[in-house]
């Protein structure tokens, strides 16, 4: 099992960035791939980029393309999202996710993919 506690939430001018980290626990951090998702107000849950165990693979929503990077050091048990260009609208709770699986390359999307959770980060984009 693996917990996983999120930092680097906060306001951010539209248009400005911030970088989000999630340390897991685990000692077996390698065995897991990793997720980010957002929560706005009335909205549901949704996908914001996913990696691989091994780091090589990586998928994100449509939408964030080109503007989000996520990336993960071993060393440190932590994953992050580098995000620019942000918008109002982009407002949420950040989620940090993790699922134990034997496929290196693998990522996924779905937020019933993913067993273990954070707490999540607030992040607001306003002026």
């Amino acid at each position: 099992q693996v917990q996983l506690v999120e930092s680097g939430g906060g306001l951010v001018q539209p248009g400005g960035s911030l970088r989000l980290s999630c340390a897991a626990s685990a000692d077996t951090f390698g065995t897991y791939a990793m997720g980010w998702f957002r929560q706005a107000p009335g909205k549901e849950r949704e996908f914001v980029a996913s990696i691989s165990r091994s780091g090589g693979s990586t998928s994100y929503a449509d939408s964030l393309k080109g503007r989000f990077t996520i990336s993960r050091v071993y060393a440190k048990n932590t994953v992050d999202l580098q995000m620019n260009s942000l918008k109002p609208e982009e407002t949420a709770v950040y989620y940090c996710a993790a699922r134990r699986t034997p496929r290196v390359r693998a990522t996924a999307s779905g937020a019933d993919d993913y067993p273990y959770w954070g707490q999540g980060t607030q992040v607001t984009v306003s002026t």
